[in-house]
C-alpha cells in the first residue's frame, strides 16, 4: 500500500496522472491527467513530507481546471495520506485521506473546489482500493 502512495508511477496508475518524475520532499511534481475528459489538465503538487510506510503529504490547488486562471497566488490546500494497521488483521491497512485549507481558497471558487474534491476523493479511494487489491 505504501508504494501505491509514494512511488510516482504507482500513484499515477490509480490517481490517473502521468507524473514526470519521482516524489521528492521540498520539490514540485507535475504530470498530465489521464482521466477521460481531463487529459488537457496538468496536476502539480508540492511534496511536503514522506514517512515511508506511514505518511505522505503534499500541497496543491484543488480543482484548478480553468486554463485561463492563475492559481499561483492562492494558498494551496494540504492533502495528507496516513496509513495505519487495521484491527481486522495483518493483511489489512487503514488509509486515511484528509484535505485541509479550503477556508483559505478565495470565496468565489471555494464551494465548487470543495464539492468537486469531495466527489473526486470518493472516486480516488475506490481507485486505490482496486489498485492495491490487484497487487500481491
Amino acid at each position: 500500500m505504501a508504494r501505491a502512495l509514494t512511488d510516482y508511477r504507482e500513484f499515477g496508475e490509480w490517481f490517473r496522472v502521468k507524473l514526470e518524475g519521482p516524489f521528492v520532499v521540498g520539490k514540485v511534481s507535475r504530470g498530465r491527467l489521464t482521466f477521460p475528459g481531463y487529459e488537457h489538465l496538468q496536476m502539480e503538487v508540492a511534496v511536503q513530507k514522506i514517512e515511508p510506510e506511514r505518511y505522505f503529504c503534499y500541497t496543491w490547488h484543488p480543482y484548478a481546471v480553468d486554463p485561463k486562471a492563475d492559481y499561483s497566488q492562492e494558498t494551496p490546500t494540504l492533502v495528507e495520506f496516513t496509513l495505519e494497521k487495521s484491527v481486522k488483521g495483518a493483511n489489512w491497512t487503514l488509509l486515511k485521506v484528509t484535505e485541509s485549507g479550503f477556508d483559505k481558497i478565495p470565496s468565489a471558487r471555494r464551494l465548487e473546489a470543495f464539492r468537486m474534491n469531495e466527489n473526486g476523493w470518493g472516486q480516488q479511494l475506490k481507485n486505490i482500493e482496486n489498485y492495491v487489491a490487484e497487487r500481491p
